[in-house]
């Protein structure tokens, strides 16, 4: 029986992942028609983008699941035509990206590279940075991307202290969850990393007050999702000199405007969304993964929990 694929996305998307899910399809031994033109009423599966033209589920009465090529689903849950299991994307290439990201900045802002890298004026600057063991690191988020990040920075030695929803048990690591444990990781951090699913939970999630919590001179490293940070306060925080630096990869607005105070503030980092990518060559081997298990009874991975929105 041939599976039917629609393939739901750009147009430039969608000749980057032709070839790569075909060859991942057929290794295995699926017989399918992928496609991004087939009638509702025949589609079994849809690799999907939610910035695609698909926006009304309801014509879709056979498909088993909706398999997002990214890892994010915030643009997906609220959908009420979505009836079907929803699976967001979690791959090697993905976390691997994350990680080499968060552990590039946050050594950028260890090691104090700025100061040398905008500071060749002929002063010879001997400032001496502390270990990485006593440099206090705030994870907030421990999902997939957030436990790779943290055994990375542990593996560097950094002092970690770790947020979550739910209580997570990470070997080396302080976790704190729900409840009153925000206030316990942030108290006195010199390094945030914002790794949080969009929820009505997290949005906000650092504001005057819980910036307030942070040593002076901190730096706040977001590549989770823009509606993390109240930016006003943000930028009070930066203005004041109560932040140091903050390094930014997502934003409430994508592309970021050219009039946004963040492009010319001097301690900001603006980077375009490309903290981590979804990459043909590893994510496809999922969605095909994923595809394999629904025709074989199998359970699907990296199911969405619609209640917590992720």
């Amino acid at each position: 029986m041939t599976v039917n694929i629609l393939f739901s996305a750009t147009r430039d998307t969608w000749h980057s992942y032709q070839a790569t899910l075909s060859d991942a399809l057929e290794a295995r031994d699926i017989s399918f028609h992928l496609s991004q033109d087939i009638a509702a009423e025949n589609v079994d599966y849809i690799v999907y983008a939610p910035s695609s033209d698909v926006q009304d589920f309801t014509p879709f009465t056979r498909c088993k699941a909706v398999l997002n090529l990214w890892a994010g689903v915030e643009d997906v849950t609220g959908n009420s035509t979505l009836k079907m299991p929803l699976a967001r994307m979690v791959d090697h290439g993905l976390t691997r990206g994350m990680v080499e990201w968060v552990v590039g900045h946050t050594l950028r802002h260890h090691l104090g590279m700025d100061a040398h890298l905008n500071g060749q004026d002929g002063m010879w600057r001997k400032a001496i940075q502390p270990l990485a063991e006593d440099r206090r690191v705030a994870l907030l988020g421990l999902g997939a991307l957030g436990m790779a990040c943290a055994e990375a920075l542990l593996a560097l030695g950094f002092q970690m202290r770790g947020y979550s929803r739910q209580p997570k048990n990470i070997p080396g690591m302080d976790t704190f969850s729900a409840g009153g444990g925000l206030q316990a990781v942030l108290e006195g951090a010199e390094i945030v990393i914002l790794l949080l699913p969009q929820t009505p939970q997290t949005e906000n999630i650092l504001n005057a007050q819980t910036l307030s919590l942070l040593a002076p001179g901190a730096v706040v490293i977001n590549p989770g999702r823009g509606p993390l940070i109240d930016d006003a306060a943000l930028l009070a925080a930066l203005d004041s000199g109560a932040l140091g630096h903050a390094t930014l990869d997502v934003f409430r607005t994508e592309p970021l405007p050219t009039n946004d105070l963040f492009w010319a503030h001097p301690k900001v980092t603006v980077t375009p969304h490309i903290a981590s990518a979804t990459r043909p060559k590893t994510s496809a081997q999922v969605i095909a993964e994923n595809i394999h298990r629904g025709e074989n009874g199998a359970p699907f991975l990296y199911l969405v929990d619609r209640k917590s929105g992720y």
